[in-house]
């Protein structure tokens, strides 16, 4: 499988409590729900089909309890994402959890580069990270993420959380997508392709 790292950011790179003030007040955090203003249709269409492409939820602890205790209280029928949230299997990274209450769980145990490096090689199309920017961090750092996909909020939030803590080489990544919704959402793609290229700037016959 695929491991595709989703993340919803701010211009100013915070991921933390996209959905609403309550949704992650760790660290004191207070200025959640950065992100709702600025939803629409075209937003919704495409993150629903992203999830259309998965074929497993890889999360933290944090973000799976927090999703455990939401997503299968949402009895919406037309909700475009829950059907598919509460139906997909669930793989959780942790050494706190023996078992999970948002079922189909798996609990990863041990060292998580090896364990979820070891869950790709299971044959299925994405196994997609949501939230669990610490995780994803993780991952990215050891070369294991294939597909970064990112929603730009046009906000500055000013403090929280960051996504892109800088990795321990430099990552390079190819864009094969981009969009911007009627809302001011920029949705972008990527792929990595390993180390980031460098050069030396010479002026402007550099770029002739």
């Amino acid at each position: 499988m695929k491991l595709v790292l989703t993340e919803f950011v701010s211009l100013d790179g915070v991921s933390q409590g996209p959905g609403s003030p309550t949704e992650d007040t760790s660290d004191g955090f207070t200025k959640g729900g950065w992100l709702v203003p600025y939803i629409d249709e075209q937003f919704v269409r495409r993150t629903s089909g992203w999830l259309d492409l998965a074929d497993g939820l890889l999360l933290g602890r944090l973000t799976y309890e927090a999703f455990a205790r939401d997503w299968p209280q949402i009895t919406d029928p037309d909700d475009p994402y829950t059907a598919r949230m509460n139906s997909l299997p669930k793989y959780v990274v942790t050494n706190t959890l023996t078992e999970g209450s948002w079922n189909p769980t798996t609990v990863l145990r041990g060292d998580a580069v090896q364990t979820v490096g070891e869950l790709k090689t299971q044959p299925g199309r994405e196994l997609q990270i949501h939230g669990s920017a610490r995780l994803g961090n993780a991952l990215l750092a050891a070369g294991l993420v294939d597909v970064l996909r990112l929603v730009v909020a046009p906000t500055v939030v000013g403090s929280g959380r960051r996504l892109l803590k800088h990795p321990s080489e430099a990552l390079g990544l190819r864009l094969v997508e981009q969009e911007v919704t009627p809302n001011g959402l920029v949705v972008l793609e990527y792929e990595t392709v390993g180390a980031a290229r460098v050069a030396e700037y010479e002026g402007v016959t550099a770029f002739v």
